[in-house]
């Protein structure tokens, strides 16, 4: 008997082992909502590191947020990250996330944190930045136009059909610029205001990340959107400048969640928690998206816009952040805005 028990360790060691490096393996499906090539280099990273496979689709937060919807019954996603929070923050209200509470929140900016606390835990704050302006040096000096550095300026009548924007009904971004409007203004004059800009709007694309690829291969002059991205184009040494609207201006707190009723659970916490880690949070500036990582323990990239110059509105996420709210300001916008002649 002892030696069969003797003889029996190093077997049982290799049946660990084994199970182990099943442990290590496994899927998880993923939605990501930020720029692309980010998307894609950390599922690449990701699953170089831990040996899970990441199924992993791009989509504009709009357009995630309508899927986890769509699939509430039967959930097929694991795991949402990136774009926009206040979809995010709608899919908690909703009941679609996953309460999720990491031990390294002492790791995290505050903002992120306050997202957490928002919402009991379902939602994280995963970056964040400021919507601002970008133009093409090279088409405003040819069409003998100003660079814009205010609200103000982009309804100015020269400005028609040399801007771009996205669409708040699939994009994060757009909606980020109309709540932010309706806080930095009042209701009524932001309606008016956004009636005034229709008639600039060259067009209003399905997501708010075609605006700097945009203006930077000079396919219109202004774009309006998150700051980051047209900053990314310019120090590939494009004609691209930006700036925040002197008037002030709305942020977002990007968002990274779990999905309720997910299949892959613990596959989804490990990708969650890299994505969150300072070898996660890299990753952006490395296919340069600049947004402001949530995770303070690692040097910030020297190209990374600080908002610490940028005159912010006091956003309230928690209001903004509401479906009926949502909903109430994109139907006003549809039927008072998008349905006006340009």
């Amino acid at each position: 008997m002892k030696h069969c028990f003797s003889k029996s360790i190093p077997v049982l060691a290799l049946l660990a082992a084994g199970m182990v490096q099943a442990q290590e393996g496994g899927t998880v499906n993923a939605i990501c909502s930020t720029d692309q090539p980010w998307c894609e280099r950390a599922a690449q990273e990701f699953t170089r590191a831990t040996g899970i496979k990441v199924l992993q689709s791009h989509k504009a937060t709009g357009e995630a947020a309508a899927q986890l919807r769509a699939e509430a019954a039967n959930p097929k996603t694991d795991i949402w990250w990136g774009g926009t929070g206040d979809p995010f923050l709608q899919a908690a209200e909703l009941g679609l996330l996953q309460a999720y509470r990491p031990t390294y929140l002492n790791d995290l900016h505050s903002w992120s944190v306050r997202q957490y606390a928002m919402t009991q835990n379902m939602v994280g704050g995963f970056y964040t930045s400021a919507i601002g302006f970008g133009w093409n040096t090279e088409l405003l000096k040819k069409k003998k136009l100003a660079e814009p550095k205010c609200w103000a300026d982009l309804i100015k009548p020269e400005y028609k059909g040399d801007i771009e924007i996205s669409h708040p009904a699939s994009s994060g971004t757009a909606y980020t610029i109309l709540a932010g409007l309706v806080q930095l203004m009042g209701e009524e004059p932001a309606f008016d205001y956004m009636k005034k800009l229709h008639k600039n709007i060259s067009n209003y694309t399905r997501s708010g990340q075609a605006q700097a690829p945009n203006v930077a291969k000079g396919e219109v002059a202004i774009g309006v959107s998150f700051v980051f991205g047209f900053d990314g184009w310019r120090h590939n040494k494009y004609p691209v400048k930006t700036a925040s609207p002197c008037e002030g201006t709305s942020y977002e707190v990007g968002g990274i969640a779990l999905v309720k009723g997910q299949r892959n659970r613990e596959a989804a916490k490990r990708y969650y928690d890299w994505l969150m880690s300072p070898q996660g949070q890299a990753i952006g500036a490395q296919m340069n998206s600049l947004q402001v990582p949530a995770n303070k323990t690692f040097k910030l990239d020297p190209r990374i816009p600080l908002l610490d110059d940028v005159r912010l509105i006091k956003y309230d996420f928690e209001k903004y952040g509401k479906s009926a709210e949502r909903r109430r300001l994109l139907e006003r916008w549809t039927k008072e805005v998008e349905s006006l002649p340009r």
